[in-house]
Order: structure tokens, then sequence, then C-alpha cells
């Protein structure tokens, strides 16, 4: 039987990967300590999530372990002796870096050493998948030509259509300390691919998304949005007149993809991965998208202050993933993971009101 480990397991995407190996008939590990309530509160809170995976399948275990931990790290890597490790944990919001910048980079780069150091003492032959970010980009996206249109921002060049390449700088921007400790995170695993000769990619995510996303203020754009709508909750727009851009990918598609790669592994790669133009959408359009589906008028307060080092237009330009794996693509548009988002907050409401 082959072995998985997933960090961050109880979180959105892990817990989507968790799923589908699972289902291939993997053992999959789950390495997840809850942090995301230490960093965002009970709303952040993923135990939920944890219970229900250990409820569902046989052949997850879970493993209470902070990655920081590099002798926990190294010895449980050791005793698994996995086939592959998907890395989805991370403190993931630029906020709250700035007030605890040791544990977002403990977390982000060091953790993430931690990990591919105990593959490499292990086997080289363990590929290697890390969920990145866009935001490693900091903040240059935002000096191409863009246009002001009704709904949204786009880009102005026609060059720029489809959105950001991999070979877009990541040097000499403003990153936020959250990208900056994903950029330390980013090439040192595109590095344990081209010095060590190992298995090994970062996924740049977009904005990605589904119905088990814990979303709060400071992280989960779609999940939280949708949740004041269903609440009634008052959301705050943070500046570029609520037309900021960004591209969704739900994270089923983001779990395919990964399958994709451990089934054919390349060495230091990175890719873009969000939802395309097809699947982008602004602040405002997404409002018209969730009332539309929830018949609940949305309550927002605009603030005219950005949040530093936002982009303002960001799309995903997906050809490098599609040439490398033609069969991967996107199955789920805007309105599929609206809906599906807004049913699980719907669900929850429920539950917890019993």
């Amino acid at each position: 039987m082959k072995k998985l480990i997933v960090t961050g397991s109880s979180g959105l995407i892990g817990s989507e990967v968790v799923k589908s190996f699972c289902a291939k008939g993997w053992k999959v590990f789950g390495i997840d300590n809850n942090m995301r309530a230490d960093f965002f509160g009970e709303a952040g809170d993923t135990r939920w999530n944890q219970g229900r995976l250990i409820a569902a399948f046989s052949n997850f275990k879970h493993i209470e372990l902070d990655i920081r931990d590099r002798s926990g790290v190294l010895e449980t890597i050791k005793n698994i002796r996995p086939d592959a490790i998907v890395h989805t944990a991370a403190q993931p919001s630029h906020d709250l870096a700035a007030s605890r910048p040791f544990d977002d980079f403990d977390t982000n780069a060091v953790g993430t050493l931690n990990l591919l150091e105990a593959c490499r003492q292990t086997s080289k032959e363990i590929i290697f998948v890390h969920m990145s970010t866009n935001k490693v980009y900091g903040d240059s996206p935002n000096r191409l030509d863009l246009v002001e249109q009704d709904s949204r921002w786009d880009y102005a060049d026609p060059d720029d259509y489809n959105g950001i390449t991999e070979n877009h700088t990541i040097d000499q921007s403003k990153h936020s300390l959250f990208g900056a400790s994903k950029v330390a995170a980013d090439v040192m695993v595109q590095e344990y691919g081209r010095y060590f000769d190992m298995s090994t990619c970062c996924l740049r995510g977009g904005c990605l998304t589904g119905p088990n996303h814990s979303g709060v203020e400071l992280h989960g754009f779609l999940s939280y949005l949708i949740k004041c709508n269903l609440e009634q909750k008052k959301y705050f727009i943070f500046g570029y007149k609520g037309k900021q851009v960004r591209d969704n990918i739900h994270s089923q598609d983001v779990c395919s993809f990964i399958e994709a790669f451990i089934e054919n592994p390349r060495q230091g790669e990175v890719y873009n991965i969000g939802g395309g133009r097809e699947n982008s959408i602004s602040i405002l359009e997404a409002f018209k998208l969730i009332e539309s589906i929830s018949g609940i008028e949305m309550i927002f307060e605009y603030k005219d202050q950005n949040r530093m080092g936002d982009h303002i237009c960001y799309i995903s330009n997906l050809t490098k993933m599609r040439s490398h794996y033609p069969n991967w693509n996107i199955t789920l548009n805007l309105q599929d993971t609206f809906e599906q988002i807004h049913a699980a907050w719907q669900t929850r409401s429920l539950l917890q009101a019993k």
C-alpha cells in the first residue's frame, strides 16, 4: 500500500487531498495541530474537519505534530517512509504575519525546511508537493498597466490577458512578511529539487477555495464573504473600490493537479495554480453572485485604505500547467463553487444551532 503524508490535513486543501488519496486506497497520514485556531481564534478552528476525516476513512491516521518540531518531523517521516508528501500547512495571513513574525517565519519557512531535510535524510525518492502562494510575486503585479471597468480592474495589455506567468519577478517588491516567508519556502523547495535531484514542485496558489474552508476575515476570501452574506454580517472592503480581482480555484481541482504531479513528478518545478481568466471575479461581482444564490443583500462598508501589498488584479496563467499535464483542467466553475460553499455554511450553521 502506498503511503502519503499530508501536512495541514484538517485545512481546505489538505483535507481534500486526504479524501482523494484515501479513496484511491493509499494509507494517508495527516499532520496537523490546529494552529489555525491559534492564529485566527475559534472561527479558524479545524477540529471539525479532523473529526470528519477520522470518521470517514479507516486508512487515514491523524498525527498531532507541529512542523516547527524538527526532531518530531524527522522521526515521523523516517518511521512512515512515505511515497509522497503534500505540504499544505502554513500561516496564511498577511496581517497576522506582521504581528507575529517569528511564528509566521518559523511555520512557513523553517517548517518547510524541516520537512525537506527530513525527506532527504529518509529517501530522496519521496515526492514533495508544496502549496506556495501567488504572494511570492509581492505587489509587482500591480505594476502592470491596468484599466478600470464598471465592476473590476483588468489588464490593459492584451499580452497580459491570460494572467501572471511563472516568469514574473519575485524580487524587489513589497510582499508582506507572510509573502517573504513563503518566498523563502518556495525557493528552498526548488533548491532541494535541483540541488539534491529530488522530485519537488511549488504550487503558487491564487485564491484556493471550497466548501471545507474555515474562512475568516484575514484569510479565505470567498468562504468568508459568503459566510458574511448568510449571517447578514457586515463585510469590509479594503481599497481599490471593491474592484480588485482574484481567480478562484476549487480545492477539488487543486487536488486533481497534485495527483497528476505525483503520478508524473518533475524536479524543482513551479506552477501558478488558480482558476484562470474564466474563474476570476472582483469583490463587487462576488457580491452580486452570492446575492443571486442566497436572495440576501450583501451588507458592506468600504474602507479607502487597501491592505498592504494587496494585488489589484491577479489572474493565474495556467498555460505551463496545461502544457506539462494536458489531461488536467478546471472542472468546477464559480457558480458551482459559490453554491457549494453557501450550502456548506448553511449546514454548519444548523449543526452549531443544535
